[in-house]
């Protein structure tokens, strides 16, 4: 390595770190906006526990780069582009999210339910004032481990055209060049590093708070 990899191609990774960042926040906003709903609607019918989180195990064990290469020939939400891949990264964030919003509300102390029923509480008002913010630091958890990994799947989008720092390590191997590989593997785990200490502050200030 002729020259520091970070300098060599300081401009276009922090350009490719943007377009990661972008391709990451929309899928996790748009998992978070369904997910949490959907871990709230399995606590209150059981029926449904089953089949929503087996698909969305389902979809976490569906090899990457395969359900990418799917989501080509798939009309409206396929092709080449950042679209598919932010499909797929919303596919992949689902289960922690799900699961982590399901296991806290679930987790919440019976006796605190019970006082709130004698309250006369709604299982709205419930819900709202008492269970979520309860578990919110479990759901938040779902969060950022939803946000790791796909800061590292989002690394395979470029395989389909989407950018972000993947498209530093494809060229990379094609060209046996160590220093574009790293231009692409460090600031990713970088940024997942950051976004894993900053989501986990969060989180533990809230459960702080909640104790």
């Amino acid at each position: 390595m002729n020259d520091f990899f970070l300098f060599k191609y300081g401009s276009e990774i922090i350009e490719r770190s943007i377009e990661h960042l972008i391709l990451v926040i929309i899928a996790i906003s748009i998992a978070t906006i369904i997910g949490i709903p959907l871990g709230i609607l399995i606590t209150r019918n059981k029926s449904l526990r089953q089949p929503i989180l087996g698909i969305a195990n389902i979809l976490q064990t569906i090899p990457s780069l395969a359900l990418f290469g799917l989501l080509i020939p798939v009309p409206i939400i396929g092709g080449i582009g950042s679209v598919p891949a932010i499909f797929a990264l919303t596919l992949y964030s689902f289960l922690p999210i799900i699961r982590n919003t399901y296991t806290g509300i679930m987790n919440v102390n019976p006796a605190i339910r019970e006082a709130g029923r004698g309250m006369g509480m709604t299982d709205r008002q419930l819900l709202f004032q008492v269970e979520i913010p309860l578990a919110l630091g479990v759901i938040l958890a779902g969060v950022r481990v939803a946000m790791v990994i796909g800061i590292g799947i989002a690394t395979i989008a470029a395989a389909i055209g989407a950018g972000g720092l993947g498209v530093f390590i494809f060229r990379g191997i094609s060209l046996v060049n160590n220093d574009l590989i790293l231009a692409g593997a460090v600031p990713a785990a970088l940024i997942a590093l950051i976004a894993d200490l900053g989501i986990g502050a969060l989180e533990r200030r809230l459960t702080k708070g909640k104790m």
